[in-house]
């Protein structure tokens, strides 16, 4: 076996050289890619699938638009506190990747069945919610860590890969619940055991490498020195505190872009989930009074769904809009190498902006083409700019201290999961649907024009911009 050394290159940065995969685990690394990819779309139907089974939950339940959603704003707060606090400790060692994956996915699938067999809401926000919450943070840490500390060369890409399954693997389950909400008892059943099969064949197979492991293929003195390479990982102007960072303004900035694309990004779903929120024109007079009352509406039926959206099954929707969010995630972090991470997220949230702008005229002219073209960008943009905040962390403030600081931005999606479910249950017990569309745009809006004022915090204040 090769002697393992370390290398610094002219940046400063120590690299691990020697041991090989084959070396350290008996596989290829693609198994450190894949089986994080597995759990992370299986683990994926606790919020995006929750999210699409909104209009199945009102009618089988009963409760009202607020009570229906109130589990998931609380699961997304537990998701997002547990998340970056697991990648932390299992960066310092004080957790192990396989403890961290056996609970969670245990966690995980306990809380998909809860959806599928609790009939009450306390049950349902116990064992869904919090229990939920804790495993699907410890399953998102872990992942995300295994992936980019087995690919140091390029890990916001794969991290960005490998979080976009959280989106697009819900999209079978989103359809199927679309064609028949009755089956939303077994179809969060098997949920359960395909968490519990995909995050437990993880934690059997999934290790960290030692730390400031690098491939021994690539010689990281050259990879320093590439253009491309220091587009991929900008150095930063110093390492910053998480102190400091709070204090350069940057930091706040990007917590508040966050949380007003992460609202909209979760409200979408559940808009476009939801039987009459965008053209109340086809709504039923029985169904408009039970949705402003705040109750399920009493009859819910496949030709009502359908012409809710002029023909266009409101699954159909839902399931676009899942397939590009996850791709748009992978797809930013490629367009940002080129084109800078600051640049590319001001496009990923003016796209999500304009699809919600066509939203709100889908909703007030009934096109069903509208419907279908606003997702496009709304999925393209709902996405995207999770894996570009991440990396602008430590473009922006280092690596030394990225871990708490992206855990303050992270914790963030707490705030935007309360948002984005109250924007959502403001859309169910309103008539004017395309109101709540515009408001929504007039998020990302704000968040849009935050972006165009980020700048690497550490540049004297006398040098131009």
């Amino acid at each position: 076996m090769e002697k393992t050394k370390l290398i610094r290159d002219w940046r400063g940065r120590d690299y691990l050289v020697g041991d090989t995969p084959q070396e350290l685990i008996n596989r290829p690394r693609s198994w450190m890619f894949w089986l994080p990819w597995a759990a992370m779309a299986a683990i994926g139907p606790m919020q995006y699938g929750y999210a699409a089974a909104v209009p199945a939950l009102l009618e089988t339940h009963g409760w009202s638009a607020i009570a229906t959603l109130t589990p998931l704003a609380v699961w997304i707060a537990c998701q997002a506190a547990v998340a970056l606090p697991a990648a932390l400790l299992l960066r310092r060692g004080a957790l192990g990747i396989r403890v961290a994956l056996w609970a969670g996915g245990l966690l995980s699938g306990t809380a998909l069945l809860t959806v599928a067999l609790a009939h009450d809401l306390p049950t349902i926000i116990a064992g869904y919610a919090l229990l939920g919450g804790v495993g699907a943070g410890l399953v998102y840490g872990a992942c995300t860590e295994a992936v980019a500390r087995w690919y140091p060369e390029r890990p916001a890409a794969r991290v960005g890969f490998t979080t976009g399954a959280f989106a697009y693997g819900t999209a079978p389950l989103a359809v199927a619940i679309g064609l028949d909400g009755r089956g939303l008892q077994p179809l969060f059943v098997a949920a359960a055991v395909v968490a519990w099969a995909a995050v437990g064949a993880a934690a059997v197979f999934v290790r960290l490498p030692p730390r400031n492991w690098w491939p021994s293929h690539l010689d990281p003195r050259i990879w320093a020195l590439d253009s491309m390479a220091l587009r991929r990982e900008p150095r930063a102007v110093r390492q910053f505190s998480l102190g400091q960072a709070l204090r350069t303004g940057s930091l706040p900035t990007l917590v508040s872009i966050l949380v007003c694309a992460g609202a909209v990004s979760i409200f979408d779903v559940v808009a476009l989930a939801t039987s009459g929120v965008l053209v109340p024109s086809a709504t039923t007079p029985e169904i408009a009074s039970a949705t402003l009352s705040g109750v399920a509406p009493p009859v819910t039926t496949p030709e009502v769904a359908g012409a809710i959206f002029g023909g266009v099954a409101p699954w159909a929707a839902v399931a676009l809009l899942l397939v590009l969010n996850g791709a748009g995630r992978a797809c930013a972090m490629l367009a940002a190498e080129v084109a800078g991470r600051g640049r590319t997220l001001s496009a990923v949230l003016a796209l999500l902006t304009l699809g919600q702008l066509l939203l709100a005229w889908g909703a007030v002219t009934g096109s069903e083409a509208m419907l279908l073209v606003a997702t496009v960008p709304a999925g393209f943009g709902g996405g995207a700019f999770y894996p570009l905040i991440a990396s602008l962390v430590r473009e922006y403030f280092g690596e030394e201290h990225t871990a708490p600081i992206n855990g303050v931005v992270y914790s963030a999606k707490a705030v935007a999961g309360l948002v984005g479910v109250g924007l959502a249950g403001l859309a169910l017990t309103v008539s004017d649907h395309a109101a709540v569309l515009f408001l929504a745009a007039a998020l990302v809006l704000a968040a849009a024009a935050l972006s165009t004022t980020l700048r690497q915090p550490g540049h004297p204040v006398t040098l131009p911009r």
